[in-house]
């Protein structure tokens, strides 16, 4: 597929028409990228945007107006092609819309629009949600950036911590062997602050913070300094590298919407953390990457 670029004076991003998916992310002046590359011997993607599906259906399957239906982890948006929809300097915006594919996967009509902007050293990551149907609408939503950590050659990961807005514990949900969320919690003990990153850190996958434990997440180098925050107001959000791949990149992940527990009954409307749109509402939301 296509990629398209935005710049400005600070910044250049690099997006896929192909799941609108962010490619790269550089510094203009230092050349220093701080987007994961993609290589498929740790993980295939950069960032891709998880709708209408964040995390798994108990069983892969949910239940809606007495029809099963299935999908994949994460949804089909990030798999498919989107239609740019406007491009100028530093903001573009990209579209996907139902079509007879995702209707059996996926009950309602919607249109899907991704946009990207550049303010300074940050990035807008923009979404925009619109219920087509003439009844209520269901979905979840999320990002899945992924960033370098460690940032320079010859580091190790584990020299490098995470930061947070807030200096309390955080009680972290955990999945299953099925992808579902289990009754089990994990307690992140802070130090000012600050999470060390460890070999241990993400044996149990993704690490899942409900109930806005936080809303700025960052990433610091060995020597104490911050090198990249991502901000959002979701509810929720995930951090995540492969478990036990000693991957160089950590997931930051503002999520509205995540897999389901293991014992939920899989009626789509009663899902945790869902949203729901009347008929022609729309949602939006944003998050910001700061450099």
């Amino acid at each position: 597929m296509e990629r398209f670029q935005i710049r400005n004076e600070s910044l250049t991003l690099e997006i896929d028409a192909h799941g609108a998916e962010m490619k790269s992310l550089i510094d203009n002046c230092s050349g220093q990228e701080y987007l994961w590359c993609g290589d498929a011997a740790y993980w295939g993607r950069t960032s891709p945007v998880l709708f209408p599906l964040v995390g798994n259906y108990r069983e892969k399957q949910s239940c809606f107006d007495g029809k099963w239906y299935s999908l994949s982890q994460h949804g089909f948006a990030r798999d498919m092609d989107f239609e740019l929809v406007s491009e100028k300097g530093d903001e573009i915006w990209f579209a996907l819309e139902d079509s007879p594919e995702t209707l059996e996967k996926y009950p309602f009509g919607f249109r899907l629009e991704l946009g990207y902007r550049l303010q300074g050293r940050a990035v807008e990551v923009l979404w925009k949600v619109t219920n087509k149907n003439d009844r209520e609408m269901y979905f979840s939503i999320g990002g899945h950036p992924a960033f370098n950590c460690p940032l320079r050659e010859g580091e190790k990961q584990t020299d490098y911590r995470i930061g947070f807005d807030t200096c309390e514990p955080l009680t972290a949900s955990v999945l299953d062997e099925n992808g579902t969320v289990s009754e089990r919690t994990k307690v992140l003990e802070l130090t000012d602050g600050m999470l060390q990153i460890t070999d241990s850190l993400f044996d149990e996958d993704a690490l899942i913070v409900e109930h806005d434990q936080a809303h700025k997440v960052a990433l610091y180098t060995p020597e104490g300094e911050k090198y990249l925050e991502v901000r959002f107001e979701a509810p929720l959000f995930g951090i995540w590298s492969p478990a036990g791949k000693h991957a160089p990149f950590v997931c930051i992940e503002p999520w509205y919407g995540r897999s389901d527990r293991a014992d939920f009954g899989q009626k789509l409307e009663e899902r945790e953390w869902g949203n729901v749109l009347k008929a022609g509402e729309i949602f939006t939301a944003v998050y910001q990457i700061c450099v």
